[in-house]
């Protein structure tokens, strides 16, 4: 059997067993997009028994909880109220949900939470690696399957849909040994699965294995294939290997008691652990190691000038409107919505002489949109030690100025970070006055050791209270990349050289945007691997000017 036609296999039989057990295994999600093989997936979904729903990443509270029905509203006089899909158990399918917003992931996460007769199909059309479904819901569905890779000839195979009916009356009197689940907990342990969501949805999904299987006790095969599909993309590191046992056994060790024959008729006893991890380590996803070398650093935004998007019904650029259920949070359009209403008006007067001037339907229903860009904060952390800190905090301070130049037209704001010595120092907090820069940029301090840590520090700070404050930060870094003060203050070049490269892997796993700016007169490896901790580009100019220095910024930033 090809690769291909195995993981279609997989697909078939995670679907078989959401088709017993959906409450239980709460639902999937499927990574594939748009073609052949997956409009094959999604015709078997939809012949899968209960009532399902097809939602848009931006659906609203109306269409989820329910809200006031305008059209029912309007034509009968007084507020008529319609229910949602959370009052109805259902299973809830998302296309597009790697653009599902946290606030939708937040909800939906909430309703499978308090309603166990929802479940939810999350198909995720990622382009990229980093491009993927929420993990608050993707960690309560029991079951992920990927069909990119799978040929339109591969995929052939139907469900086994009597045997599911028999496993769906079967599932209530299959048992479970009592050494399932810590046997199931621990394998989650062994690849860095911290959350007991996933032995929970493991136990019932080799709960359902059994049943499918026509077994009344869950068996070691059962856990197997329950592994198998519900632990490899939760994994977060590689397993280790036990450690080794000396073989030889202390004199005072008591003599093994013989084994029962409960355990000799074929009962679980002792798992196979070390089976179960190989089963489970074969299907691990392949850029595992590369996404964890990367600390799960998401793609950073990219603009044309200003900060990063934000959609909003209050304020902004006015978007042209769209159709929709007014919420709490929305406006109707009421120009919109009557342009859309005029060209029936004719057609509804003969359905209903009796009615109103104006008959609105709810398909007549605009919803205003506006988009506000957030300001864009640029922090200069420079590095002010050493004999050439006099230059390079010159060449900052005339890259600052002419960026502040532009300020106004790009909504740019400007921040000055120096470390030197021990410590970091703010030196000029996020503003937009040419004269107030020019004024604390007089006269800077310079000389001293080299506190990069510090510095990557203050940087990651300041940028996270900028966020509260509605600013899109990123970081330009001026340094050589060689470090020589750790963060406690203490000398030494290995230390700080450790400390900085933690620091700027955990300021990569918060997503912050950055940029090197490498200035060492010699192009060496430091700055590039402070770059690759960082996550960050990287740029050599070890003799630039101010001019050049504040080109080559807004010209990372416009990337």
């Amino acid at each position: 059997m090809s690769e291909g036609a195995a993981r279609w296999a997989r697909a078939l039989r995670a679907l078989a067993l959401f088709a017993v057990d959906p409450q239980g295994l709460r639902g999937l999600t499927v990574r594939a997009r748009v073609g052949p093989v997956r409009q094959r997936f999604e015709a078997l979904l939809s012949a899968l028994d209960g009532e399902a729903h097809r939602i848009h990443p931006e659906i609203g509270d109306p269409e989820l909880y329910g809200g006031l029905d305008v059209t029912a509203t309007l034509a009968a006089g007084r507020p008529v109220m319609a229910g949602g899909l959370a009052d109805r158990p259902s299973r809830l399918i998302l296309p597009m949900a790697e653009r599902a917003a946290p606030d939708l992931a937040a909800r939906l996460a909430q309703l499978l939470d308090a309603s166990p007769g929802h479940s939810l199909v999350l198909l995720d059309e990622g382009a990229e690696p980093d491009e993927r479904a929420p993990a608050a819901l993707a960690e309560r569905l029991a079951l992920s399957l990927d069909l990119d890779g799978i040929g339109r000839l591969e995929a052939k195979g139907d469900l086994p849909w009597t045997a599911i009916a028999e496993a769906r009356a079967r599932l209530p009197d299959v048992a479970i040994p009592e050494e399932v689940a810590p046997a199931l907990t621990a394998l989650a342990a062994r690849f860095g699965i911290d959350s007991l969501r996933a032995p929970l949805l493991a136990l019932r999904a080799a709960r359902a294995e059994a049943a499918l299987e026509g077994r009344e006790t869950v068996t070691e095969d059962d856990i197997r294939a329950a592994a198998e599909l519900v632990y490899p993309d939760r994994a977060t590191r590689t397993p280790e290997p036990p450690p080794e046992e000396d073989e030889t056994p202390p004199e005072d060790t008591p003599e093994p008691e013989p084994e029962s024959e409960q355990d000799d008729d074929g009962d679980l006893g002792d798992l196979p652990e070390e089976m179960l991890v190989e089963a489970v380590a074969a299907l691990l996803p392949p850029d595992l190691l590369t996404r964890l070398a990367e600390g799960g650093a998401t793609r950073a935004a990219k603009g044309s000038g200003a900060g990063a998007k934000r959609r909003g019904n209050r304020r902004g650029r006015p978007l042209p409107s769209r159709p929709g259920r007014p919420g709490g949070r929305e406006r109707v359009d009421l120009v919109a919505t009557l342009r859309a209403a005029a060209p029936w008006q004719t057609i509804r007067r003969r359905q209903q002489p009796d009615a109103g001037r104006v008959l609105v339907h709810a398909s007549d229903v605009r919803l205003r949109r506006y988009e506000d860009r957030s300001d864009r904060l640029v922090i200069f952390a420079v590095d002010a030690s050493g004999s050439l800190a006099m230059t390079r905090l010159n060449e900052a301070k005339g890259a600052v100025e002419l960026l502040l130049g532009e300020a106004y037209s790009r909504r740019d704001h400007v921040a000055l970070i120096a470390f030197r010595g021990t410590e970091a120092e703010l030196l000029l907090p996020p503003t937009r006055s040419l004269v107030q820069t020019k004024r604390r940029l007089a006269a800077l301090p310079g000389g001293g050791g080299t506190p990069l840590a510090a510095g990557l520090q203050a940087a990651g700070l300041l940028a996270h209270q900028s966020e509260g404050r509605g600013l899109s930060p990123r970081v330009a870094l001026l340094t050589d990349g060689r470090a020589n003060v750790a963060l406690d203050g203490a000398g030494g070049r290995a230390q700080a050289m450790e400390d900085a490269a933690r620091t700027a892997r955990a300021l990569r796993g918060q997503g912050l945007s950055a940029l090197v700016i490498d200035t060492a007169a010699r192009r060496g490896e430091a700055g590039r691997q402070l770059a690759e901790a960082l996550g960050a580009g990287y740029l050599a100019l070890p003799r630039a000017d101010a001019r050049r220095l504040s080109g080559a910024v807004a010209e990372a930033l416009e990337d």
